[in-house]
């Protein structure tokens, strides 16, 4: 598999009278819009490519399903006061796109020096990222939809698995709900999570789609840990950071993990 062949799969698998594509060969991006419109979402190829080597169809499956849903409620009309109950904060990388691909801003937040705080209107199968012209025609403030969000947030399951790796626990919040990573905004639960934690305790947020917490216990934990979350970032839907965070004290501070053996390292914000 390589882009070209990529590109050609998903060009005949989102095919629709509605549609156009374009392809920027210097970015290797994809991007689908609706012709009336003229909106639409890109994709990265290589990303794919190199997720298809280890899912196979199953890699292309995702990304046909993660355009229809989204192509599906642009520019259609959404209303937060009359579902305050489906608002959300979702995590994002410091990378992500600030606005939207018409040049509206996304409200967000800063999070850690990693991560951004976006919030999300949940339509079931997909969602919304709120933007600044969303919130102004519905006269929402930015206090009010934290706040929402917030609530919204702490009524979600934080039930876990647990496994145990060289004498390092690790547990893993992965219900698919698509606000996995945003539990590391949960401070109750984070607070829980530390006062059972015998050793030093770690959070990962690899991808938008898992929460990962280490009771770090010796130096073979933080080479575990390092791993494991390179593997669920390279793998991951929507990749976040493969860095992890010490909690202590209700603070996050990213850490890099150095050679095998070696103390986590604190990274300065």
């Amino acid at each position: 598999m390589d882009s070209k062949k990529l590109r050609r799969i998903l060009e005949e698998r989102l095919q629709q009278e509605d549609r156009s594509f374009s392809f920027d060969r210097e970015k290797d991006e994809l991007r689908i819009e609706n012709k009336d419109s003229r909106k639409g979402i890109t994709v990265s190829l290589p990303g794919i490519v190199a997720k298809w080597h280890t899912k196979k169809e199953q890699a292309i499956d995702e990304v046909v399903y993660y355009v229809e849903e989204a192509l599906a409620v642009m520019g259609a009309d959404h209303s937060l006061s009359d579902q305050e109950k489906n608002i959300f904060p979702v995590i994002r990388s410091a990378s992500f796109p600030k606005e939207t691909s018409d040049g509206v801003p996304f409200f967000m937040d800063e999070h850690t020096a990693e991560t951004h705080i976006y919030y999300a209107l949940d339509l079931g199968k997909t969602y919304r990222l709120i933007d600044e012209r969303l919130m102004k025609k519905e006269n929402w403030t930015e206090e009010r939809i934290r706040e929402m969000a917030r609530f919204n947030l702490r009524s979600l399951s934080t039930n876990m698995k647990k496994d145990e790796v060289s004498g390092n626990l690790f547990y893993f919040l992965n219900t698919n709900d698509g606000y996995d990573a945003s539990r590391i905004l949960n401070e109750k639960f984070l607070k829980e999570m530390a006062e059972k934690t015998e050793g030093e305790m770690t959070v990962s947020v690899p991808h938008g789609d898992v929460l990962i917490i280490g009771d770090i216990r010796n130096e073979t934990g933080y080479d575990v840990l390092a791993q494991m979350t390179m593997s669920f970032f390279t793998n991951g839907h929507v990749p976040v950071t493969a860095l992890s965070f010490i909690y202590e004290d209700g603070k996050l501070d990213p850490i890099f993990i150095m050679a095998k053996n070696r103390v986590a390292q604190k990274k300065n914000k």
